[in-house]
């Protein structure tokens, strides 16, 4: 997944982001209020962590998911806070939020939260996702097996660039796409690396699962086609 934090504390952001990176996503940080809806609204993102108080002020997370809606952003939005009454998490519900964590939390919470939010806003009823030819990514296990069951490795730049192609079956990514969403901010990065990392699921899973679109970049094949 690619993901945006807002998060001011420097010390918090970063224990964030590394777990996340570990797990093999993409993630892009943001200090204040106005670089996080500022970044949030150049698009591209699978779901958005915005801390709820900030320098800005106590609401400012808040602030910044009101403006985003209004926008017109549909970005699953997960709220980080240390306010866990009620009257808090219905405020953040209220200006469009999707799902609300209180800290301290458990980091495996937050991956599971994230998952869930964006299977749901891709429509995806299940953690397991059916590819063509037979084979399952797993969201949550980071994970895809064959037919049998069986594992098949991958890398996790190889599982993100899946990912994104399983989460959103009808939709064709150029390259350039792909290279803002998996290696994002990553220097000396260019769209040809996508076409070696497709080349590499190919050999793993199959001609059938990754098509080429002429002149665009690739997208999912058809499941049972």
């Amino acid at each position: 997944m690619r993901l945006l934090l807002l998060e001011d504390d420097q010390r918090l952001r970063a224990l964030i982001v590394a777990g996340l990176e570990e797990s093999g996503h993409s993630v892009e940080e943001a200090r204040s209020a106005r670089e996080g809806y500022n970044l949030a609204a150049s698009g591209g993102f699978d779901a958005l962590i915005l801390d709820v108080m900030l320098q800005e002020g106590q609401d400012a997370g808040f602030q910044v998911a009101r403006q985003l809606r209004d926008d017109g952003n549909a970005t699953p939005i997960l709220f980080l806070t240390a306010r866990a009454d009620v009257d808090s998490r219905l405020a953040g519900l209220d200006v469009g939020g999707d799902d609300y964590l209180s800290k301290p939390f458990d980091f495996r919470e937050l991956r599971s939260r994230l998952s869930a939010l964006v299977r749901r806003s891709a429509g995806q009823p299940s953690n397991a996702v059916t590819l063509p030819g037979g084979h399952r990514l797993h969201l949550l296990r980071r994970q895809v097996t064959d037919q049998t069951g069986g594992s098949i490795p991958l890398t996790p730049r190889e599982f993100e660039l899946l990912e994104g192609f399983a989460l959103h079956p009808q939709r064709a990514y150029s390259r350039e796409e792909l290279v803002s969403r998996v290696w994002a901010g990553q220097p000396g990065v260019d769209s040809r690396v996508v076409d070696v990392y497709v080349g590499n699921l190919r050999r793993k899973l199959g001609e059938g699962v990754l098509l080429t679109v002429r002149g665009h970049g690739y997208r999912l094949g058809e499941v049972g086609g």
